[in-house]
Parts: C-alpha cells; sequence; structure tokens
C-alpha cells in the first residue's frame, strides 16, 4: 500500500490535502500523489470536488501534465 491514502471525496470538508498535509509536494515525478487527482477515465478532477485552492490546482495540473508526457501517468485507462 503506498503512503498516500485514498480520499473520501463526498464526506470531508473543502480544505486543500496540500495545505493539510506538508508532507505532500506536487511534483510530476511523483505519480502516486497524481493519480489521487485523475479519475479512472482519466480526466483531471476540478477544485470543486477535491476543495485544492486556485494555485495549487494550477500547479496539479501542469504536474499532471508532464508527467503524462513523460509517461509516469497514463492519458486513459479506459480501454475501446
Amino acid at each position: 500500500m503506498s503512503k498516500y491514502q485514498r480520499i473520501n471525496w463526498r464526506r470531508r470538508k473543502k480544505v486543500d490535502p496540500f495545505e493539510q498535509n506538508e508532507a505532500w509536494i506536487i511534483d510530476y515525478k511523483n505519480p502516486e500523489l497524481l493519480k489521487l487527482f485523475v479519475t479512472s477515465t482519466g480526466k483531471i478532477l476540478p477544485r470543486r470536488i477535491t476543495g485544492v485552492n486556485a494555485r495549487n490546482q494550477r500547479k496539479l495540473r501542469k504536474a499532471i501534465l508532464q508527467s503524462r508526457q513523460i509517461a509516469l501517468l497514463p492519458y486513459t485507462t479506459h480501454r475501446s
């Protein structure tokens, strides 16, 4: 099991998880953390669901796109 726990998006206050957990650093080289903010179809979860503030959402988006570019994260997991 990874050191990043699954986040229950439904039953929690809208508190930025990166402000709450100082150990969580947004970095494109950390796909375990970035997977928490991507759906199974490959879409980036919006701020209103995750509770991430605007500055961190922009950093998160950039890190996810960089991670996809160098193939650490898949663009999609959906198979047709």
